[in-house]
């Protein structure tokens, strides 16, 4: 598909997406949980029905509602020797420690850049906890045989947390007893907050957690209930950050369905707004986001790597040079993002350097209409929609279907909103 931005005056009300985050992560739990789970408001992106898919494979009864998930389960009882991920990183590596919790022979696998993804982490920890494994040279497809055997082990959390996530998920469903996580320079600390959260609202066995370096899990406990959890998906921040954007860059938006409280990564695009000098206004569960006078920034991103996208996309209006830290963490995403944005941006006329772990944005002068492409990347199509609002003639995105992976309704939601957004198949 084809998207054709036009220059645009943004106006209105937009309630944001459900987290995909969020919703992963409450499907493997209600996997895991022995009875039936509620989830209300479920995500729709392709990642989300991909865990949906995922947890019936791995034994889970869903029916669906109009406003919410009904799900059964017994625990991982897989149905189906084969468990496709799609292309979500977070499915692949949360989901394959929990599917090893079965003893039965499984093969775990997914579509796209995802076969490309490093995957050795299991190569190297599953030995470790009774799992028998084969990968492809580190990459996708993995077969598995458990069943996984909670032993003390130390893992490396600077490539993603989302293997840690798993870990955790895992060794509370498998009643860990006197066992320790011990986790070296952790990445992205906030979803593994989640992860902890998710944990605790469904009544796991949490782990003891000592400066994220260590996850003890104490004594042997008996779990009997079988009681019916009610869980309610997060708005999601990663993928409201580009509404938040589109606001400081083009004209006021209201944004609504968001949590103040919540500990996603990405709620950090609020001090991105307020340290460019746009204008941000919380009032009764609604953010209100305006233009100001747009001036360069600094922003750590190491912890919200995702933000690289929108912050790219806002830092083209600020005027000068902004500096934005963690470009180390981009490699392994859907596309190498640091090159992607230089590329993309570059095309749109504005220069972007990169000197090791650091990315700097020249912002302040009129972005140029162009051709890109999203690189098959989600966050790469919306920061382009959205820096092409203010450009100085039309934008054309190519493969701009990629938004599914994340945000489906992101066009239509940008469009309900005053963008002029042609939609064309190839």
């Amino acid at each position: 598909m084809k998207a054709i931005v036009h220059p645009s005056v943004l106006h209105g009300n937009i309630s944001a997406p459900r987290s995909k985050s969020d919703m992963q992560r409450a499907c493997a739990a209600a996997l895991l949980h022995v009875g039936k789970t509620l989830i209300y408001t479920p995500g729709n992106s392709n990642d989300d029905l991909a865990a949906i898919d995922v947890i019936q494979k791995l034994g889970a009864v869903i029916i669906e509602h109009t406003d919410h998930l009904e799900i059964s389960s017994v625990g991982v009882m897989p149905v189906n020797d084969t468990v496709f991920c799609g292309e979500s990183g977070l499915g692949i590596r949360m989901f394959t420690p929990i599917a090893s919790i079965s003893s039965q022979q499984l093969t775990l696998t997914g579509s796209g850049s995802l076969m490309n993804r490093p995957m050795h982490f299991f190569d190297e920890i599953f030995p470790k906890l009774g799992i028998t494994i084969s990968s492809n040279n580190g990459k996708l497809p993995i077969q598995i045989k458990g069943p996984l055997v909670p032993s003390t082990i130390e893992v490396d959390g600077s490539l993603s947390s989302q293997f840690l996530t798993g870990l955790l998920f895992a060794f509370s469903a498998s009643n860990a007893s006197d066992v320790t996580i011990k986790v070296k320079d952790l990445k992205s600390r906030p979803y593994i907050d989640m992860t902890l959260q998710v944990i605790k609202a469904f009544g796991m066995k949490l782990p003891i957690v000592d400066s994220y370096e260590t996850f003890s899990f104490g004594p042997a406990t008996t779990i009997s209930s079988t009681d019916t959890i009610q869980y309610t998906v997060e708005g999601d921040w990663s993928g409201a950050s580009f509404l938040f954007v589109a606001g400081a860059i083009s004209a006021e938006v209201v944004i609504e369905g968001m949590n103040p409280d919540s500990v996603q990564a990405d709620k950090q695009i609020l001090k991105a707004i307020q340290s460019c000098g746009a204008h941000l206004i919380y009032n009764d569960g609604r953010y209100v986001v305006s233009p100001g006078e747009l001036v360069a920034f600094e922003f750590d991103a190491t912890e919200c790597p995702d933000l690289f996208p929108p912050l790219v996309s806002l830092a083209a209006y600020c005027k000068g040079i902004t500096k934005i830290k963690g470009a180390k963490r981009l490699t392994h995403k859907e596309s190498d993002r640091a090159l992607t944005l230089q590329d993309v941006f570059g095309k749109m006329g504005i220069k972007i350097d990169l000197d090791d772990d650091v990315m700097y944005v020249h912002g302040g002068s009129v972005l140029n209409t162009a051709e890109v492409h999203s690189h098959h990347d989600h966050r790469i199509a919306m920061a382009a929609a959205v820096a092409a609002l203010c450009a100085d003639g039309p934008v054309i995105i190519n493969d701009a279907e990629a938004i599914n992976k994340s945000y489906p309704d992101f066009y239509h939601h940008m469009i309900s909103l005053g963008a002029k957004i042609t939609l064309e198949t190839n």
